[in-house]
C-alpha cells in the first residue's frame, strides 16, 4: 500500500514534525536483524534530509556515513556546487549503526557497552534498506553514495539490495579488506582493548585514547604529505582529533574487518558482479594507505567499468584534494538517465 502513499502526505508528515533541512531526525524501528543471529532491540536509524521528493519518488540519493562519521559531517557535500544538489534531489543522509547516533553501544539503553551485538557493514545497510522502506516507504531510489566506510556499505548494497538503487557511487572504499587494512583495523583494535582504562568496555565516560588517533592518523593521508604540512618543530601541538567512543569504534572497526560482499556467492567476486544491477561510479586512490585500492579496482574490472584513479599523496582524502575532477564525475553519474 505505501506505493499509493501520496506525496502530499509525505510532505504533511514531515511538516508535522517540524524539521528543517539538515536537522537530525530519528526513526525507531523496533528491531533490527544481525548476521550474528543477535538483534538490536529498540533500534534507533538517525537520518537528515535536504531538498524535495518528487512526485515519481525518482529524485531519491542516500548518502552513507564514514568511519566514525555521522550524518551531519555529510551535509558538506549537499549544496549546488557539490556532489548532490538539493535543489534536485531528495537526500536522505543516514548514520550508520554504531557511530553514536544510530543505535550503539554509546547510547543503548537495551544492550550497553558491550553488551551490544556485534554488526557487520550487511548489518549496517539491512537496517537502512528498513529505515527507507518502512519509515520513508520508499521503494526504491535514484543512487546511494558513501566514501570510506560509506563506500564499503555502497558496495554491499549493490549486491545485497540489486536493482533498489539505478546508480551507485563509491569513493575510497572497498568489497573486501586486504591484509594491510585488516593490519591497520587489528592495531586500533588492540590499542583500545589493550588500553589500561579499557576495563573491558567499562570505562569511565570521555575515555580518549591518543595511541588509537596516532594510528589513524598515520595512515589517513601519505608521508610526503604529512611531512609537507607539519613541521617537525611544531609537531607536539599536532592535536589528537580523537572523539570517537571507543565501545562505538570497536564495533564499527568489527564491522569493516568483516566486510566481503562476496559471502552470499561463496566468495566469488565475479559472481557478486554478475549481481549487480546498478550502474556504478568508483573511485579510488592509488596511494590510499587506509584502504587499499586494489580490491575495488579489480571489482572495476569485473563490471567492465573505468575506475577513476586519483594519484595524489593525500591519499585516503585523494577525492577531496581533487575536487575539480570528482565533483563533476559524481553529478554526472547522478544525472545521467
Amino acid at each position: 500500500m505505501y506505493r499509493h502513499l501520496s506525496i502530499f502526505a509525505i510532505v504533511l508528515l514531515v511538516s508535522a514534525c517540524g524539521f528543517a533541512e539538515g536537522e537530525q531526525k530519528f526513526a525507531d524501528l523496533g528491531q533490527c536483524r544481525t548476521e550474528s543471529g543477535v538483534a538490536i532491540e529498540g533500534c534507533r536509524i538517525g537520518y537528515r534530509t535536504w531538498g524535495a521528493l518528487n512526485a515519481e519518488k525518482s529524485n531519491v540519493v542516500v548518502m552513507l556515513t564514514w568511519f566514525g562519521g555521522n550524518s551531519g559531517a555529510l551535509a558538506q557535500n549537499v549544496g549546488a556546487d557539490k556532489y548532490v544538489d538539493p535543489a534536485k534531489y531528495f537526500v536522505v543522509a543516514i548514520d550508520a549503526v554504531g557511530d553514536g547516533v544510530s543505535s550503539s553501544p554509546s547510547n543503548s539503553t537495551a544492550q550497553p557497552r558491550m553488551k551490544f551485538p556485534h554488526i557487520t557493514i550487511a548489518d549496517m545497510v539491512q537496517s537502512q534498506h528498513q529505515l527507507l522502506t518502512d519509515s520513508l516507504h520508499l521503494q526504491h531510489v535514484h543512487a546511494i553514495w558513501g566514501a570510506s566506510m560509506g563506500g564499503m556499505q555502497a558496495f554491499q548494497w549493490a549486491v545485497q539490495y540489486p536493482g533498489f538503487a539505478d546508480v551507485i557511487v563509491t569513493q575510497v572504499g572497498s568489497t573486501k579488506l586486504t591484509a594491510h587494512d585488516l593490519l591497520l583495523w587489528r592495531g586500533e583494535t588492540n590499542a583500545i582493548v589493550e588500553n589500561k582504562d579499557w576495563n573491558s568496555g567499562n570505562y569511565q565516560p570521555g575515555l580518549l585514547i591518543r595511541s588509537v588517533s596516532d594510528i589513524q592518523r598515520l595512515e589517513l593521508t601519505t608521508p610526503q604529505e604529512l611531512n609537507r604540512r607539519v613541521n617537525p618543530a611544531d609537531f607536539d601541538k599536532v592535536e589528537a582529533n580523537e572523539n570517537f567512543d571507543p565501545n562505538d569504534r570497536l564495533r564499527q572497526l568489527e564491522a569493516m574487518m568483516s566486510l566481503d560482499i562476496s559471502k552470499k556467492f561463496g566468495g566469488d567476486m565475479t559472481l557478486a558482479a554478475k549481481a549487480i544491477k546498478a550502474r556504478m561510479l568508483i573511485v579510488v586512490g592509488l596511494q590510499d594507505h587506509m584502504v587499499n585500492s586494489q580490491p575495488a579496482i579489480d571489482f572495476a574490472g569485473l563490471l567492465h567499468v573505468q575506475a577513476i584513479l586519483l594519484d595524489s599523496d593525500c591519499g585516503h582524502l585523494a577525492p577531496g584534494c581533487a575536487g575539480e575532477k570528482v565533483t563533476p564525475a559524481v553529478q554526472k553519474a547522478l544525472a545521467a538517465e
